[in-house]
């Protein structure tokens, strides 16, 4: 089973959107099954086999969430952080602004999702696999 410990070493060395593929592969090469990010605090919840769970602690303060989510508002947002035009924070501020409550990495399909308060997808992404 996965630890905090080996997520973060995982986050430190690839989480970047540069190297966002290698990332999601070497999370699921640790059992991660998938994991959920919040915008609210930038906190995430990693799902492995056997109902594990491991939480991160919050990395910004508290974002408010929009009520009516916008998923042309949410791409652009992404697309300006892919761009590297905007900080993590930045863009959390924006996806916020745009109604994005989470967004979703399954390891094994090797896509992206963001989801609003009622559980809608907004937009959904393949992560390029090679």
């Amino acid at each position: 089973m996965f630890t905090l410990e080996q997520l973060n070493e995982i986050h430190d060395r690839l989480g970047t959107m540069e190297s966002f593929s290698q990332y999601v592969r070497a999370l699921r090469a640790v059992g991660v099954e998938k994991y959920d990010s919040y915008v609210t605090d930038g906190h995430s919840e990693f799902f492995g086999k056997n109902g594990h769970k491991v939480v991160s602690p919050a990395v910004h303060d508290i974002l408010p969430i929009h009520e009516v989510s916008d998923s042309n508002k949410a791409q652009a947002h992404l697309d300006l952080h892919n761009q590297g035009k905007t900080s993590y924070l930045e863009m959390s501020k924006g996806l916020a602004d745009s109604g994005v409550e989470k967004w979703t990495v399954d390891t094994h399909r090797m896509t992206f999702a963001c989801y609003d308060k009622q559980e809608y997808e907004l937009l959904k992404e393949e992560i390029d696999s090679n």
